[in-house]
């Protein structure tokens, strides 16, 4: 199952987290433990092994359970849950105070850290607190960035995660996939898109990792997005992407103003 939001709960019929006990049934119970990457990003996988996300350096992850090498628990920042290599996680969390707040340095962007304490090195930094201003500019900082399924860093993203990442960096709630995100802001009608919308196709079966299709407006008849077809961030017509998504399957399109 993937889950999307932040309140996602880790449950399951045999075991769930501490803080549900009494709300939710299970045969046991467990206080979570704290983990973040031990290198600069993690794959989250589902219960079939396909990556559905990654956790970023800084990023915290409550562990419920530990099987087969590997960690099942939720990424604290966007409520993804699944499963990590036991090998990639380390104990514990600090206190980040900055954001990487470019692409192309040896932590990705959107990463947290504390510059007293990681080895952070040659990156641009921006306090927690200070966000972007342009939804658009961010992503058109990302053109070229290869496409990839599950992916959160420049060395590869998904639709969803590029919009993500935008919303991350301009301060904005952050939901992981098509779905949450299609949740935020207000209604526009098709004939009113403006720079920074959100450009959103559910999908009504989905799969590992995705549940529809996501991009930002550039002007009115522009998005820029990760696409699949093109293999990178791209920018294109609105009417085009439109077409091409309904043909595979998308739902009618989605426009939100945050």
């Amino acid at each position: 199952m993937i889950h999307a939001e932040p309140s996602a709960l880790l449950t399951r019929p045999d075991l769930a987290e501490a803080a549900v006990e009494g709300l939710v049934r299970a045969k046991a119970y467990r206080a979570t433990e704290v983990f973040r990457t031990s290198g600069p990003v993690a794959d989250i996988l589902d219960d079939d092994g396909h990556r559905i996300s990654q956790l970023l350096f800084g990023e915290a992850f409550d562990s419920l359970l530990v099987e087969s090498g590997r960690h099942w628990g939720r990424s604290r920042r966007d409520g993804v849950i699944g499963w990590i290599a036991e090998a990639d996680l380390t104990a514990g969390i600090g206190t980040p105070s900055h954001r990487v707040a470019a692409p192309g340095g040896v932590l990705p962007f959107n990463s947290l850290v504390d510059p007293t304490r990681d080895a952070a090195g040659d990156v641009v930094l921006m306090p927690l607190g200070e966000f972007e201003a342009d939804l658009a500019a961010v992503a058109e900082s990302m053109i070229d960035v290869p496409h990839s399924l599950g992916g959160r860093t420049e060395d590869g993203m998904d639709c969803a995660a590029l919009v993500q990442a935008c919303l991350m960096a301009c301060g904005r709630a952050a939901p992981r996939y098509t779905e949450g995100q299609a949740e935020l802001g207000r209604a526009v009608a098709r004939d009113d898109v403006q720079r920074g919308d959100l450009i959103l196709w559910r999908h009504a079966e989905g799969g590992p990792g995705w549940t529809g299709h996501s991009a930002i407006a550039l002007d009115a008849a522009t998005v820029i997005h990760a696409s699949g077809r093109a293999g990178s961030v791209c920018r294109q017509s609105l009417d085009e992407a439109d077409t091409n998504q309904r043909a595979e399957g998308f739902d009618a399109l989605i426009i939100r103003r945050l």
